[in-house]
């Protein structure tokens, strides 16, 4: 015996909208609508070295969301996780990888590698499946074998036709793919997650910028500022940051509630299209052929991979 689809898991995912899918589809969109421009907002601060501009990341991020944690009283949930040594240790791993992937992201940004980031981005949902399969012993169908042999052919075609391995993608790929599976074993909001990340990092940063500011040259330092020396665009760009870093990922949270995956699914890869634009049409990044081809593989690899998730979760479940 089988059970049919409820009406609101049948038919293309954006056919009706109830009051929570619209205020789900809002957040949505303004998650990846924001991560979508943030290359914009991180090329802005591009005279600004990407450690420092990651330093202030970490301070201002840490503060925004430890000031939205405490006006919703979820503290409790922040000591708990630090009275756990097993799940703190856990949390010194995702905090080692998130900062290692906001380094990357904005170092690409600064250093014109935006095209090379997104195609992180959209390898990233592939990369999640193999380490699926190889970590949490999960199958994988044909066609999700297809999907990531789309993957590794994109890879391969982009380093021998570039002449180089692109390891921005691959490192930006690999370090929220592993993020992501260790945060599904650490079983934490996503919020208070990222309070007990950044405040893991928050006196290292606190302490580096600290360092620069107190050692700069009074001589030079209007010439080249560093630490928290910048003039007032810079640094109110800087803790700017923190909004970019929290608003999103409060909203994808929102969003998470009210959507089914399969959308989220789909609305996920706004953001690195968006990158591809920005990068080509708004600072001249080269897009060849072979990049061209490379991207076509990666984009029929996410079709092929987004038709037969939808298609699983459509299924009737067995009784």
């Amino acid at each position: 015996m089988t059970t049919e689809p409820s009406s609101r898991d049948s038919g293309a995912p954006f056919s009706f909208f109830s009051p929570d899918e619209t205020r789900g589809l809002l957040s949505a969109f303004g998650a990846f609508l924001v991560w979508g421009w943030s290359p914009v907002y991180f090329k802005w601060l591009s005279h600004v070295s990407p450690i420092e501009i990651i330093s202030h990341r970490i301070i201002w991020s840490s503060l925004f969301v430890l000031l939205l944690i405490a006006s919703t009283r979820k503290i409790g949930q922040i000591l708990e996780i630090y009275r756990d040594p097993r799940r703190l240790y856990v949390f010194v791993l995702t905090t080692l990888l998130i900062g290692g992937n906001w380094l990357t992201f904005v170092w690409a940004i600064t250093n014109d590698r935006i095209l090379e980031g997104s195609l992180g981005y959209y390898i990233n949902p592939l990369v999640n499946i193999l380490l699926g399969m190889i970590f949490l012993g999960e199958r994988v169908n044909k066609w999700q074998t297809v999907a990531i042999l789309c993957a590794v052919a994109a890879v391969t075609i982009l380093t021998i036709q570039v002449g180089y391995l692109p390891w921005v993608a691959l490192v930006l790929a690999f370090s929220f793919g592993f993020y992501a599976l260790l945060r599904k074993k650490a079983g934490a909001d996503s919020a208070v997650g990222l309070v007990v990340e950044t405040t893991l990092l928050f006196p290292v940063a606190l302490g580096f910028l600290l360092y620069l500011t107190f050692t700069a040259d009074p001589a030079t330092s209007s010439e080249a500022p560093t630490g928290f020396l910048f003039d007032t665009g810079t640094l109110l760009l800087l803790i700017g940051t923190g909004v970019v870093t929290a608003v999103p990922l409060i909203l994808f949270t929102t969003a998470a509630k009210y959507l089914k995956f399969t959308t989220i699914g789909i609305l996920q890869y706004l953001s690195p299209t968006m990158h591809v634009f920005i990068a080509v049409y708004l600072y001249n990044e080269p897009f060849d052929q072979s990049r061209l081809f490379a991207f076509a593989l990666i984009w029929i690899g996410l079709i092929i991979y987004s038709v037969d998730g939808y298609r699983g979760r459509r299924r009737p479940a067995a009784i």
